[in-house]
């Protein structure tokens, strides 16, 4: 079993270095807040930057994340949610008054924001204002930062609306709390729906190339290559490919 999982780990540090070339996006993660979600800060040569899902909540947490972009003198162009759920949006307002920016996000999510207010309570954090300075984004539409565009899938099943986000000249994927290293994302919440969620996954996901770097929402990345062959919970979407 550990020789399998060192020859896995061995394919992964493979297909990352092999990604390496101009059209490469690079990236940055964060693991913030008590959920410890990751905060995903990504850029290209032109030194513009997206930042998916910002969940910095305390203020060391802030002051990491705009220390590094300050540090690498990157230029923010772009704030994106691929969902709604708390651990998410944590660092939402911050992010946009930092850097004078609007929030882009599905339409749909904003139910999901609106009831971060029973998370808020319940851990005992100051409730969060939905902001006002949004954009909304479409399924099959393409959102765009210095000279990189990143294609907008519409993966909902873990919330109702959750997007991720794929970058196809290198093969990379922000897939928010969709699909995991050995998992799929949680369907127990209110809007989740696991027959929802494991059809995103096959139609939108497991369509991609085998050498896509998959970056979740939690935990380390993975590939498409990888989950296809070993993950549990999509053994049986395999038979129906």
């Amino acid at each position: 079993m550990e020789i399998k999982f060192l020859i896995i780990a061995l394919e992964l540090i493979l297909l990352l270095s092999s990604h390496k070339n101009d059209d490469m996006l690079q990236v940055k993660s964060f693991v913030f807040n008590e959920f410890q979600e990751n905060t995903y800060v990504i850029w290209d040569q032109t030194k513009a930057c997206a930042i998916i899902d910002p969940g910095c909540y305390k203020s060391q947490e802030r002051l990491e994340l705009s220390d590094f972009i300050a540090k690498n003198e990157l230029k923010p162009e772009l704030l994106l949610n691929t969902h709604c759920h708390i651990d998410h949006v944590l660092g939402n307002d911050y992010v946009m008054a930092k850097y004078n920016l609007p929030l882009h996000l599905h339409k749909d999510e904003l139910k999901t924001y609106s009831d971060t207010k029973k998370w808020t309570a319940m851990f005992g954090i100051p409730p969060l204002v939905l902001p006002e300075n949004l954009v909304f984004l479409n399924a099959g539409t393409a959102i765009s930062f210095g000279e990189t565009s990143l294609e907008v899938l519409f993966t909902p099943g873990h919330s109702i609306a959750s997007l991720s986000f794929f970058h196809a000249s290198s093969l990379q994927l922000f897939a928010g709390d969709v699909l995991f290293k050995q998992s799929i994302g949680r369907t127990d919440l209110p809007s989740g729906n696991l027959n929802t969620l494991l059809n995103s996954i096959k139609e939108q996901l497991l369509v991609l190339p085998d050498e896509t770097i998959v970056y979740a929402g939690h935990n380390e990345p993975t590939s498409i290559g990888e989950e296809r062959r070993s993950n549990p919970f999509l053994r049986n979407l395999q038979a129906s490919l």
